[in-house]
């Protein structure tokens, strides 16, 4: 039977082949990759995940212009160990039984890489992304992370921002990383704090370290028009100039409209970085959370730059470069980083009981596209906006302590909506309990990701790659934390979920010992955080 599947499977990559098209004139190669009847398929976008593996059709996706304010990488895995990559943006479309592919750069075809989704991706690991030994500070796999934006939003100041740090350290939260985000700065492209909100900013940094926290300023390749910074910038031809044009380029973006930094350039690519780490010894900050870079804002159409090759997801990808001068660093958008020492955040998600519902699935799609370094959004959600309107005591907080359970046993977790401001004092307890449960498990963490370093393997995991054939392709609400624990958070309002658990033995939270290769039904407090460690 399995020399039969090998050659069902040869034949299709054959099939794939003959049936692909090109389209020479406008320069668009089609090809598709008909799926097998037991085949599963994973790739192309984070924000997608939740619709991984491919069991329904999926719109046109663009890799060029879209990215569903998170990361994307030209790379498709099979549960049976296909898979298909570029080097540049495609399109792809998935239907009832197959995927089609279209690209302006080359024809897209199907590869062999082994018999296994944990083949497949190691395959394409070690040829694409491949490890670089290197990690972000421990800290982030250690310690919680809190970011000022929930409760700030664009009012950052230095009076709110030490009471934030403070009431963190008077409910017994471990200390951690604590992110100052968006509006600390007079304006984008300039890297001095609003002198009549932080009148003592190095006083401010100094107590922060004293109460035993690294902090990071939320920071965007982004230039407001008209200021000091612009007009030094644009004298020196740094920054995106409009489409045949000597002009720089102003670019809309969700804080209004912006000349950008084009960090193609080196002397551009240079001299950000020599800005912020002046910064950092001015001030003393430890690293930063670098928002935007999305291929949506790079159209060539647009815009040119110093690389008069580039695509869009060129200056996606230089602008993550610029991170790995900093081991403290944080980014939402990316493209083909995978491997490199950089922390990845999912999007902003909604307050909302859907929004929870794809932290693992999304964070499964993360590891899988080579992004081990994740974090899962917020606790709560990091959309702004499903927070405006909501008075303290209609907050579900059955939602915020599931979320924050979600987060517990992930690479990383982040505050940022302040439980203790909407938690009753029983419900603080136990997100209490979760953050110290991800500081006690953070040995564990840490070491899966010192291993990622160098193997390239998810700390994330989907189920299918850790257990491949044993009929876990489309479980898409539990996963493993590296190889040792099967990790099952309630993402729904009831308290009760089943777990699919693999063949052996498995010793859950409780001490309970469960055979294996079984499912089972569990009712789950709100206390209760089911995990399984493998014997």
């Amino acid at each position: 039977m399995k020399k039969l599947h090998q050659k069902t499977l040869q034949f299709l990559n054959l099939f794939c082949l003959l049936f692909a098209c090109v389209h020479v004139n406008g320069q668009v190669y089609r090809s598709a990759v008909s799926i097998d009847k037991s085949e599963y398929w994973w790739g192309g976008a984070v924000a997608l995940g939740s619709k991984m593996p491919y069991l329904a059709p999926v719109a046109t996706f663009d890799l060029a212009t879209q990215n569903g304010n998170n990361q994307v990488v030209p790379l498709f895995l099979s549960s049976k160990g296909r898979s298909v990559w570029s080097d540049y943006p495609f399109r792809f479309e998935v239907k009832k039984d197959s995927i089609y592919f279209q690209s302006e750069h080359e024809l897209l075809g199907v590869q062999q890489r082994g018999k296994t989704l944990k083949e497949a991706y190691l395959d394409a690991s070690k040829k694409h992304f491949s490890p670089s030994g290197t990690i972000p500070d421990t800290l982030f796999f250690t310690m919680p992370q809190y970011n000022t934006w929930i409760e700030l939003m664009y009012n950052q100041n230095q009076k709110d921002i030490m009471h934030y740090a403070q009431q963190i350290v008077q409910n017994d939260l471990p200390a951690g990383i604590l992110m100052i985000d968006d509006n600390w700065q007079k304006y984008y492209g300039n890297f001095e704090f609003k002198p009549d909100l932080f009148p003592n900013p190095e006083q401010m940094i100094r107590q922060l370290h004293t109460m035993g926290f690294k902090v990071m300023l939320w920071v965007c390749p982004f230039v407001s028009a008209d200021c000091p910074e612009y007009r030094f910038l644009a004298d020196k031809g740094w920054l995106l100039k409009q489409k045949g044009s000597k002009h720089p380029a102003i670019i809309p973006w969700w804080n209004g409209y912006s000349a950008c930094y084009d960090l193609t350039n080196p002397d551009a690519f240079n001299y950000l970085i020599s800005q912020l780490k002046e910064m950092q010894e001015k001030y003393g900050i430890d690293g930063f959370k670098f928002d935007a870079g999305d291929n949506a804002f790079y159209d060539p159409a647009l815009v040119a730059g110093y690389d008069k090759n580039a695509l869009s997801v060129t200056h996606t990808e230089s602008w993550e470069k610029v991170g790995l001068a900093f081991p403290f660093n944080e980014f939402r958008a990316g493209w083909r980083m995978g491997g490199q020492p950089l922390v990845e955040r999912l999007g902003d998600k909604e307050y909302s009981w859907n929004a929870v519902k794809l932290l693992v699935p999304d964070m499964v799609a993360a590891g899988l596209l080579g992004y081990a370094y994740t974090c899962p959004d917020m606790i709560g959600g990091g959309s702004f906006t499903s927070f405006l309107n909501i008075s303290d005591d209609k907050f579900d907080q059955t939602l915020i302590v599931r979320s924050a359970q979600v987060h517990a046993l992930m690479p990383m977790m982040q505050f940022s909506v302040a439980p203790w401001r909407i938690l009753s004092p029983q419900n603080l307890a136990i997100v209490r309990n979760m953050a110290r449960l991800h500081e006690k498990m953070g040995a564990y963490i840490l070491r899966c990701a010192r291993e990622s370093s160098h193997s390239g393997e998810p700390i994330v995991r989907a189920m299918e790659y850790a257990f491949p054939n044993e009929g876990f392709a489309a479980c898409n609400d539990q996963f493993m934390l590296g190889e040792r624990y099967l990790v099952a958070p309630v993402v729904t309002p009831e308290n009760s979920r089943t777990v699919q658990l693999p063949k052996g033995k498995w010793k859950d939270e409780q001490g309970k010992i469960h055979k294996g290769g079984q499912t089972i039904r569990l009712t789950v407090p709100l206390e209760r955080l089911p995990y399984f460690e493998k014997l």
